[in-house]
């Protein structure tokens, strides 16, 4: 009940953690803002112009490095480094995560059904709904990444056709796009199979896999755990598979080589 709360207040932009720690952080913003008001005192190089009360970042780390996305965006980069496609394309990834992070070495084309307007160096931003996709773009690229997407394939979430075959119909497309012998870098959410409408989807492990081991060779599996810790190049047994890596909502990384 809790879990379903916060989600919901989460959705309208309410969070209650960080409103609970910025209450936290009020009595202290209040004592140094005494305390540089007394400094300033007599001190003509600077004066408080406006406050711009900022509560909650005296209690974080300089980093959330137990992220799911943080993890995977750079694993999956470094791995497209190391193995040097002569293209790279990839369908509905982070553009301020793993795509920068690309970015930052070698071109990169986004397929996303969102426009994109921006121009960036090495980015090639391309409009696109990938449960539908033309012919021109079949066998199209050597290298193809896909960062937990396909989990939102027809749920609507950002203007898409209601379908509830639209990740299977997304994995079909991807797979016409990948050249054969090409590498494939996909992540999707694992746990106990579900839909949390209208967010995502939550794929069983061996449901997933039943679905990509037809078309690719696993080449490497790792994965991101509840707690955000990342495990990698596990070795898949049926034990792992049955229980999702022991995870409720995970992420499952996978790099395949196309049949």
């Amino acid at each position: 009940m809790f879990s379903s709360l916060y989600r919901i207040l989460s959705s309208l932009g309410i969070n209650p953690k960080l409103i609970g720690r910025s209450i936290k952080g009020w009595p202290y913003f209040r004592r140094d803002l005494r305390a540089i008001r007394k400094q300033l005192k007599g001190n003509n190089e600077f004066v408080i112009n406006g406050l711009y009360p900022v509560l909650r970042e005296r209690f974080e780390t300089n980093g959330d490095l137990k992220s799911h996305y943080f993890h995977e965006d750079l694993q999956i980069a470094q791995r497209v480094f190391e193995n040097k496609p002569i293209k790279h394309v990839d369908v509905g990834s982070r553009v301020d995560g793993f795509v920068a992070h690309v970015a930052a070495f070698r071109e990169i084309e986004v397929f996303d059904i969102r426009p994109q307007q921006a121009s960036v160096r090495n980015i090639r931003f391309v409009t696109a709904d990938f449960m539908n996709i033309p012919p021109s773009l079949y066998n199209y690229t050597d290298s193809l990444s896909s960062l937990n997407v396909i989990e939102h394939f027809g749920l609507g979430r950002y203007n898409d056709p209601i379908d509830v075959d639209g990740h299977k119909k997304g994995l079909e497309n991807m797979h016409k796009v990948l050249k054969t012998g090409g590498k494939f870098y996909l992540s999707a959410p694992i746990g106990p199979q579900r839909i949390e409408f209208n967010a995502h989807r939550v794929f069983g492990l061996g449901y997933l896999l039943s679905l990509l081991e037809p078309h690719y060779r696993l080449d490497r599996f790792s994965f991101v755990d509840d707690k955000g810790n990342l495990h990698e190049n596990v070795t898949l047994t049926q034990e792992i598979i049955a229980n999702h890596c022991g995870c409720s909502f995970g992420f499952g990384i996978f790099e395949m080589t196309k049949k």
